[in-house]
């Protein structure tokens, strides 16, 4: 089999192509990836040696339409896994129009190719932003009935493309999946997101800027359970179904702060608060149930171990993640970008 993935030399992309390659020893992977800020092909070091031929990668953007369509030619992939996006909510409140170029654009671009060349699975990873967000303390939940209400251009960008998947499988048949997970972390993302931002700071002993409202709470999952799960959508989802993918671990902006301090051995006077962005969501949370009932997925790994791990792979590869601080949006500075 031959998957198409976009975006894959960003944080979720890379961790998700190394886990299929090494899980399916027949199967071939096409790495579509512009490499803007999150990505980074030093994510995919050493996957020419020990796959050969099984592995590709080209420079390119999904919103080329003439690009996309020679691609699919040449590798006539069977199934596409797009994870390729803008996905940095304060660059997009300095930025929008790139975030809905890439994300709204660039996913039809694609639905519009894996129509004409007939694939068997176009699979949209998205996010759990699309829902809006939840009062702090409530019982709410998100589940796939949940309607949309985006809070922000890149979460607003990200919920047209998900409409734009549904729409292709209602109007023209193409078989779809869509996963919405919640936040992320793991070896390999960009230090411009919370706890990689927050583990790089800590260990050179530099202030972790928290906004004003660090009580609001995400959910995290690390990045190997969501590779699984939307390994098994792809194998044995629904066409046309949208699958919540959730820990059910919340953890606060401080809490996350606290905790990587502790790990490391660092004071708490290291934290510092600033204002907040604009359109900040409180809270997210989602109801998996759907994908544990249909598919049997469940998370494997606990947050206290996963965030170890990751706080370990960071202190381990600090060449790796040094070279990405220098494009770190100023969240103290709103008035000044």
């Amino acid at each position: 089999m031959r998957l198409l993935v976009t975006g894959g030399a960003g944080f979720i992309g890379s961790n998700f192509i190394r886990y299929w390659l090494e899980k399916y020893g027949e199967d071939e992977i096409f790495n579509l990836d512009l490499l803007t800020y999150a990505g980074n092909l030093e994510n995919l070091d050493g996957l020419d040696n020990t796959y050969g031929s099984r592995y590709g990668f080209t420079l390119g953007s999904i919103t080329d339409t003439d690009f996309v369509d020679r691609l699919f030619c040449q590798f006539k992939p069977d199934i596409i896994v797009n994870f390729a996006a803008e996905s940095h909510n304060s660059r997009a409140i300095l930025n929008p129009t790139i975030f809905f170029q890439t994300n709204l654009i660039g996913t039809q671009t694609l639905l519009h190719v894996a129509q004409k060349y007939e694939i068997s699975r176009f699979h949209h990873v998205s996010t759990c932003e699309i829902y809006g967000d939840l009062p702090l303390n409530s019982a709410e939940i998100f589940s796939e009935q949940t309607s949309y209400r985006p809070n922000t251009p890149y979460s607003a960008s990200k919920a047209g493309a998900d409409l734009a998947v549904l729409a292709y499988h209602q109007t023209f048949g193409l078989p779809v999946t869509i996963s919405v997970c919640c936040n992320n972390y793991g070896p390999y993302q960009n230090v411009e997101k919370l706890i990689p931002l927050f583990i790089s700071k800590s260990i050179c002993d530099q202030p972790l800027t928290l906004y004003q409202s660090s009580q609001n709470k995400r959910e995290w999952l690390a990045v190997e359970d969501h590779c699984r799960a939307i390994d098994l959508i792809i194998r044995k989802g629904r066409d046309g179904e949208r699958y919540n993918v959730g820990s059910q671990i919340e953890r606060s902006v401080e809490e996350i702060a606290d905790s990587i301090l502790q790990i490391l051995g660092k004071p708490k006077s290291l934290k510092t608060y600033v204002p907040d962005r604009p359109g900040h969501d409180r809270r997210y949370l989602l109801d998996s149930r759907k994908i544990q009932q249909e598919l049997g997925w469940q998370p494997e790994t606990d947050f206290e171990t996963g965030l170890k791990n990751t706080i370990d792979w960071y202190i381990n590869h600090r060449q790796w993640w040094q070279q990405s601080q220098l494009s770190q949006i100023q969240e103290d500075r709103w008035d000044e970008q």
